[in-house]
């Protein structure tokens, strides 16, 4: 039989030890999105004109996607904004999870993209279509690779510094648009070089590209939402809790909403310990997991009586 007099069931929440300064953060989220936006805005339209131009369905698919990206700047400041929101009776966590839904929108526009630009290449393909103009294709997929890397990385960089799961797959989006580009570029060398046929096959490379990074953000999407996590998070927090003394086992859970890592651990503990001991022991299990696991918002301690 477990003597459990002392100990308590009830869990305990302590708050982390954290570096983060959510204001900036979110600043600094803002603006990469904005900044983003408007190179991507720039570029999209450069690109538009020169594939009217051209005739190039390969360039036509990379302009309509680096514009669609503009609609998912849009999403994703949205899904910031609406995070913001504090924790109400009806949603207790706040609204932290808009950040992981607006990749859903992102992840959206990757597929739609996709099926855009295999469409207009197969429709080029099968009806032979005409390519002009093509020194000033071959310009607009230069600036399409150089616009959209300088964009990637800073939203990438961003995302890292922040830890936003969705800024992370928007860079990886703006990463794709480079590739595309440099698919349509290596369609027009084709066409510069007499074969008519490498401005639609280009186009169905760069669906392939778009179908690729699509399965990669839906994935990252998915599992954010599904309560995902890596699994050295769990043994950090594990091996955090079974340093302190007096914590005879642990076990861990943990999950993401938008940008904080929630973990969960029950500890066996003495069952004889009296329940102020207790509560001190889950202040010193929070300090271990900060100590070992920066990354961690919270941290919800759970007490039990450890068996005889």
């Amino acid at each position: 039989m477990h003597k459990t007099s002392g100990v308590r069931d009830p869990a305990t929440s302590f708050p982390l030890a954290s570096t983060r300064d959510d204001a900036q953060e979110r600043r600094q989220a803002n603006r990469a999105v904005a900044v983003s936006a408007v190179g991507l805005a720039v570029t999209g339209l450069a690109e538009l004109l020169l594939a009217l131009l051209t005739g190039s369905v390969g360039l036509l698919g990379d302009a309509i996607h680096n514009l669609s990206d503009v609609s998912t700047s849009a999403v994703v400041f949205l899904g910031f904004r609406l995070s913001r929101r504090p924790p109400t009776e009806r949603y207790p966590y706040g609204l932290e999870r808009a950040e992981d839904l607006a990749g859903i929108g992102i992840a959206v526009v990757v597929w739609a993209s996709a099926a855009f630009a295999g469409f207009e290449s197969i429709r080029k393909l099968l009806e032979h279509g005409r390519t002009d103009h093509v020194g000033a294709g071959i310009a607009g997929a230069a600036l399409g690779i150089i616009g959209n890397q300088v964009v990637a990385r800073y939203k990438l960089t961003t995302g890292r510094r922040i830890n936003s799961a969705t800024l992370i797959a928007d860079a990886k989006h703006s990463w794709l648009d480079a590739l595309s580009s440099a698919g349509a570029l290596a369609g027009l060398l084709a066409v510069a070089a007499g074969q008519a046929w490498g401005d639609p096959v280009a186009g169905l490379a760069v669906t392939v590209f778009i179908c690729h990074v699509g399965y990669e953000v839906t994935s990252d999407v998915v599992r954010r939402l599904a309560d995902g996590i890596d699994p050295e998070v769990i043994t950090a927090a594990e091996t955090a809790a079974g340093s302190v003394p007096g914590v005879i086992h642990a076990h861990a859970r943990a999950r993401w909403t938008g940008r904080t890592l929630r973990v969960e651990i029950e500890g066996w503990v003495d069952p004889d310990l009296p329940v102020r001991a207790a509560d001190a022991l889950g202040r010193q299990v929070a300090d271990a997991v900060s100590g070992l696991l920066p990354v961690a918002g919270s941290l919800t301690w759970t007490s039990r009586a450890a068996p005889d």
